[in-house]
């Protein structure tokens, strides 16, 4: 099961890459160099940077206000077809029940 972390020490260790970023190669290397120092894993941090990229237009990607819209569509989606079968089995039971060739 994934480790979580408080949103605050999530948000510190991002601040504490993204200023330290420009004295190394690139942000895989300032993770792999600060997450020992932080107690976080090294990909776990860098996850967390890139997704900081994109939320902040940096780099290219899905933000995380997108992702928020999207898993909610997708579980409106999921209700609703869930409906509508539940709707088709009703109206076949129902059509039945009234079929004239059945009595």
């Amino acid at each position: 099961m994934p480790k979580r972390y408080p949103i605050e020490q999530r948000e510190r260790a991002v601040k504490m890459v993204l200023d330290r970023i420009d004295g190394y190669p690139s942000a895989y290397a300032a993770c792999q160099a600060l997450a020992p120092k932080l107690g976080i894993h090294a990909e776990t941090l860098r996850v967390w940077v890139k997704q900081a990229q994109v939320d902040t237009g940096k780099a290219s990607g899905v933000t995380s206000a997108e992702q928020a819209r999207i898993k909610e569509l997708e579980r409106e989606v999921r209700d609703l077809k869930e409906a509508n079968e539940i709707l088709k089995a009703a109206s076949i039971f129902f059509a039945r029940e009234i079929d004239p060739r059945r009595r």
